[in-house]
């Protein structure tokens, strides 16, 4: 692997708080995807905005207004995000599809290539920029546009289920499933949109939790514990 999308919950990165940010949880992600970048691995990374909002449970919002809301969240957490993994030591730039002012950058393929050459950690904000649309098609579709050979989804549970294991203690772990039984079976690994992007693109999905010790660079290094969704 040489280029990979990392997909990161905004519940995660609020830690035990479940809003806002947890400054421990996003350092020790901070730390984890340094040992990547230093090893010459080219790191883009989607964030997001649950730790802010949840528009779609608003009755009172018209919901493009309340998609637009969580677009915006989605940069602020890119923002902050991107500020501890400077205090590190990375060089990062943030791109989103619409203008932001000198918040960030106007995505382009080209422009994260160029980012990428650089050695810098590259966060896609805002989603696909329109409504309807979650974060999860965001960071399929960004990893299809940049050629990314696998998206890493780092969450709060440690892999896919046939059931949600919070609440059913016999819910079965796949090791390794394919995105057509994702689809078939509604495993909603990511939501339904994105995970026909992703069969269609030939997109492969690792998933895992973020919580257990050092999980992203074991999962890039081979020590991976989670769930491959295949394509």
């Amino acid at each position: 692997m040489k280029r990979i999308m990392l997909k990161l919950s905004g519940e995660a990165l609020a830690g035990e708080k479940k809003t806002g940010f947890d400054e421990e949880t996003v350092r020790g992600v901070a730390l984890q995807v340094k040992k990547l970048v230093d090893d010459g691995m080219e790191v883009g990374i989607v964030i997001g905005g649950g730790n802010f909002w949840r528009g779609r449970s608003s009755e009172n919002i018209d919901r493009t207004k309340a998609d637009q809301i969580g677009m915006l969240a989605t940069v602020m957490n890119c923002i902050y995000v991107s500020e501890i993994f400077r205090s590190v030591g990375m060089m990062t730039n943030i791109l989103t599809p619409f203008e932001c002012g000198s918040f960030t950058k106007l995505f382009s393929k080209d422009r994260a290539n160029k980012y990428f050459a650089h050695g810098q950690v590259v966060f896609f904000a805002g989603g696909t920029g329109h409504p309807y649309f979650s974060t999860d098609t965001g960071v399929v579709l960004r990893a299809v546009e940049v050629e990314a050979d696998v998206i890493l989804l780092a969450k709060a549970v440690d892999g896919v289920y046939d059931d949600d294991p919070r609440k059913n203690p016999d819910a079965k772990k796949y090791e390794e499933v394919t995105i057509t039984e994702v689809i078939e079976k509604n495993l909603q690994v990511v939501d339904m949109t994105a995970s026909i992007l992703a069969r269609d693109n030939k997109m492969p999905m690792w998933v895992f939790g973020l919580n257990e010790k050092d999980s992203i660079v074991n999962t890039v290094k081979g020590n991976f514990r989670g769930t491959k969704v295949t394509v």
